[in-house]
């Protein structure tokens, strides 16, 4: 049985210098030499032929001639085949057969709008995110992605759907102290996206240089519900430090009585004080004086 020989394995194409020529002297070049064919031809200092010559020359230096603005390169190719990319800003000068595809290199804004997933939990939230992000290599870019942008903003809905399911939107019993959120882990969550994205666009020849969470909340369905549970958590949070605060109150008050001599309380006495200490602190209306005529005991 013939075994199938292992395929093999597909260069990728990298980005390689390529070392243009100034364009001013080849402007100055072809404009001399359309001039002297021109008075050739007119004062007949040269025959005909001659003088077309040189006009032709300095009009086919023309097409070989393109400017680049700062952060912008140019893709070179020579019938179909890469021959490099000029970086050089300016008014440049390259084989008039060459054949050019600009392509900027400066910083580009993503701003993905909020896409609907599930947490670590798989509670559905609404998580968006802001990625600035440039070309670093034009040959990759170009080659090797059918079209770039089109890529980035794909492979960033696919990064941030994935981050979503790593962290749960909020901390909660079932997780541990030292956990990171999405809500309260924003710098950490915010480089694990970066370093995501910078994986997936490394085909592309795109890097990362920047990634934020821009929006983050609970999906409408159960926006309601985790709204009382956070309610509830801060209730329970804001009960325990009241009862904690008046209990402390009361012992220091039991305390400064006893040390005086101001009163002697029985234990019966000590708890119908510490009870009405409590009631007084703890509660979240104003409370009534009732004026006791009679004892405890009657």
């Amino acid at each position: 049985m013939n075994e199938t020989p292992p395929a093999t394995p597909r260069s990728i194409r990298k980005e390689r210098p390529y070392r243009s020529i100034n364009g001013y002297g080849i402007v100055a070049a072809a404009v001399l030499l359309m001039v002297l064919g021109a008075v050739a031809m007119a004062q007949r200092l040269m025959p005909p032929p001659a003088s077309v010559l040189l006009i032709v020359a300095g009009l086919a230096l023309v097409p070989g001639l393109y400017m680049l603005q700062p952060n912008e390169g140019i893709i070179l190719t020579l019938f179909g085949e890469y021959q490099g990319t000029d970086r050089t800003e300016g008014l440049r000068w390259t084989n008039p057969l060459q054949t050019g595809k600009k392509i900027s290199l400066r910083a580009r804004n993503l701003n993905t709008p909020p896409l609907k997933v599930n947490d670590k939990r798989g509670n559905p939230v609404e998580i968006g995110a802001a990625v600035v992000w440039r070309v670093h290599d034009t040959a990759q870019a170009v080659f090797e992605i059918d079209d770039y942008n089109k890529f980035v903003a794909i492979q960033a809905e696919a990064a941030i759907r994935h981050l979503a399911t790593l962290y749960a939107y909020d901390s909660g019993d079932d997780l541990s102290s030292d956990e990171t959120t999405l809500r309260a882990g924003l710098d950490t969550v915010a480089d694990a996206l970066k370093a995501e994205l910078n994986q997936r666009f490394a085909s592309a020849g795109v890097e990362v240089l920047d990634a934020k969470l821009t929006h983050l909340a609970y999906a409408p369905e159960i926006a309601q519900v985790m709204l009382r549970r956070q309610q509830a958590v801060a209730i329970v949070s804001a009960r325990q430090q009241i009862v904690a605060g008046a209990v402390g109150m009361v012992e220091a008050a039991l305390r400064g009585l006893s040390e005086r001599n101001l009163v002697v309380l029985d234990d019966e006495r000590k708890a119908s004080m510490v009870s009405n200490l409590l009631v007084v602190l703890c509660s979240d209306r104003e409370t009534q004086p009732v004026v006791n005529t009679g004892t405890l005991y009657t």
